[in-house]
Parts: C-alpha cells; sequence; structure tokens
C-alpha cells in the first residue's frame, strides 16, 4: 500500500480490472452462459466493469454473444483445462517426487511445457544449505535446460526450429549450446537416448538430469529432473545411480495418470 499524499486516503496497489476479469473467467467454471449481471454479481463488480470485462473477452475471441448472453469458447475452456490439469499432474506426482527425492537425496522436479518455456508445477527439495533447481514456478529456457530439451524431443525437427528460433541463441554461460542447428542436434539425441544431461550450460557449476513422463496417447505430458553442483556430484552418478531412478519416476506416475484418467 502506497503512503497517502497531502492527507488523501492511502491508495491499494494492483490492478482491479484484472481482478475483476480473473473472477469473471471463475465464474464461467459454474455457469455455461452469463448475462452482464451475472458476471457484474459474481466478480462483485459494478454493471459497467464487468460489460466491460466481457466485451474485451468477446473481442479476444474467448467468448461468444447472443444478445445479452455470453457463452465460454473453447479458447477459455483450454484456458482452465490446463490449469487444472497441471494440478491433476502436480498432485500426482508429488508423493512419487517425495520417494525419489529421499533416495537421491537430491532435489527433484517436475516440469511441463508452457508456450516457449519450461514451467516447473511441483517439487520435493532436498535439505541443503545452498539449494539447486527452479521453485515451483519458476522457468527456464527451453533450449539449454535438461527439462526443455526433454519437453521438446517429442517434436520434429523442424517444429523444435519453430518453437526455439533459426537465429543465435542467448549464452547463459560459456558451454551453452547457441546454434540453432546444435541445439536441434542435441535433442535429437535426447531423443534417441531418452534422458537429457546438461552440464553448466544454464549455470557453472550445476548439473542437471531430465527425462520424459510419457501420457495414455504416447505423448510427453511432463519432464522430472535432479539437478545437483557439478563439483559435489560426479557426472557417472548421474547416469549410473540417478537415471534408473528417475525412469522409475516417470513408469510410476505414467501409471497414476492412466488410473486417474
Amino acid at each position: 500500500m502506497e503512503p497517502a499524499a497531502d492527507g488523501a486516503q492511502p491508495r491499494q496497489e494492483g490492478m482491479a480490472g484484472l481482478a475483476k476479469g480473473l473472477a469473471i473467467i471463475e465464474a464461467f467454471a459454474d455457469h455455461d452462459v452469463m448475462s452482464v449481471a451475472d458476471a457484474a454479481r459474481a466478480a462483485g463488480a459494478s454493471r459497467a466493469a464487468a460489460r466491460r470485462c466481457l466485451l474485451t473477452l468477446h473481442d479476444l475471441g474467448y467468448l461468444e454473444r447472443t444478445g445479452r448472453d455470453f457463452r465460454p469458447l473453447e479458447r477459455l475452456r483450454r484456458l482452465g483445462g490446463a490449469a487444472s490439469k497441471r494440478d491433476r499432474l502436480a498432485r500426482l506426482a508429488q508423493p512419487l517426487l517425495a520417494r525419489a527425492q529421499a533416495e537421491l537425496n537430491e532435489s527433484v522436479s517436475l516440469a511441463v511445457l508452457e508456450t516457449d518455456t519450461t514451467l516447473f508445477i511441483a517439487r520435493a527439495e532436498a535439505e541443503r544449505i545452498v539449494s539447486t533447481g527452479v521453485r515451483i514456478g519458476g522457468r527456464l529456457p527451453l533450449y539449454c535446460s535438461a527439462t526443455g530439451r526433454v519437453l521438446l524431443s517429442q517434436f520434429s525437427d523442424k517444429e523444435v526450429l519453430e518453437r526455439i528460433g533459426r537465429k543465435q541463441l542467448p549464452a547463459r554461460t560459456p558451454r551453452t549450446l547457441t546454434r540453432p542447428a546444435d541445439v536441434v542436434a542435441e535433442i535429437r539425441s535426447v531423443r534417441d537416448k531418452g534422458y537429457s544431461l546438461s552440464d553448466d550450460e544454464l549455470e557453472l557449476g550445476l548439473r542437471a538430469l531430465a527425462v520424459p513422463v510419457p501420457g495414455p496417447a504416447g505423448e510427453i505430458v511432463a519432464a522430472v529432473s535432479v539437478s545437483a553442483s557439478s563439483s559435489r556430484v560426479p557426472r557417472a552418478d548421474f547416469i549410473k545411480r540417478f537415471l534408473p531412478v528417475l525412469q522409475l519416476f516417470a513408469k510410476d506416475l505414467a501409471g497414476a495418470i492412466a488410473d486417474a484418467a
């Protein structure tokens, strides 16, 4: 909250319009159709504010309008469905992540593809003075992270190039692959091996291993990864000791997904 100026009332920071719009979007989870009055009640907003939100969502292709009624289109349903799918996936994964973390004594995370990044949705943290890896809600670039390369491995070389671009990519460290052709070649190797090992590419001194989690139709729905200081854990340990644990996790989570479907 900002301090008051010249005796004025303090102003609450935030975007009130966005908050009302999100409240209206959430309301469509329980209503197949809403009028301006319905949306105003659901969001606790004035009719004028609700009308502006509905018309904006209509203009952007999230809603269809028939007279005074607004109905959600597939784009809005996908928006809500993607979040709920991620939540279900995270809930299924959490006990398995905890088991893998206890066996490896290292932090283990689950990430999904989110536009042009890898989004971390679940994690079991090892108790260390200095933590490694990304927290829940964190994002990493696809081209130089182990999780990103695993998630990209389900696409053809052409699709990978379309996602990462054809221009030179930013170097996070001196070891980062920055030429798109080199990244595509590495992802092709990941596709063949079934895992990705990123060594000092995201951050010097950080090593990460990731494997794919298959969905019911054979698609890759997520990537599970483990990260550790490269000075503390030898590279050979990632393959000999960590890889079988992650592969078992992926198999068990795939089974849990199939059972929950």
